[in-house]
């Protein structure tokens, strides 16, 4: 998996035109998160402790942003998940992630998880 794939990418771009407040700082925290996920579908995954440190440090991230209460639910759940690093684990956090994030965050959040999460799925199935 490429490093700026387009779920990243879409969620970059709506985070440029969304106005400051919660939903961009939701926007953010989906982003960094998509980005921690997707690295777990490398054709080399991080080391153990590399994801640790990164998963730490996206925790750290996450709980200094303002973030609808929903949203941050299914963050931290994810954050919690993606403590079993694995291909598989990735691909269901960022499906468990799309709901919450076009109810909070807007239908192109949603739909941009949804794509990283359909993504996520093809490189699981593929790897097999």
């Amino acid at each position: 998996m490429t490093e700026w794939d387009p779920a990243a990418t879409a969620l970059l771009r709506l985070l440029a035109t969304t106005a400051r407040g919660p939903r961009r700082e939701g926007v953010f925290a989906l982003w960094l998160t998509v980005r921690v996920t997707q690295d777990l579908l490398r054709d080399v995954p991080p080391s153990e402790r590399a994801h640790r440190r990164r998963l730490q440090a996206l925790e750290h991230r996450l709980s200094s942003l303002t973030i609808a209460t929903p949203l941050r639910r299914a963050l931290a759940a994810a954050v919690s998940q993606l403590g079993e690093p694995s291909p598989e684990t990735a691909a269901q956090v960022l499906s468990q992630l799309a709901a919450p994030a076009r109810d909070t965050a807007g239908v192109e959040a949603g739909e941009a998880l949804a794509q990283a999460a359909r993504a996520a799925r093809a490189t699981v199935r593929g790897a097999r």
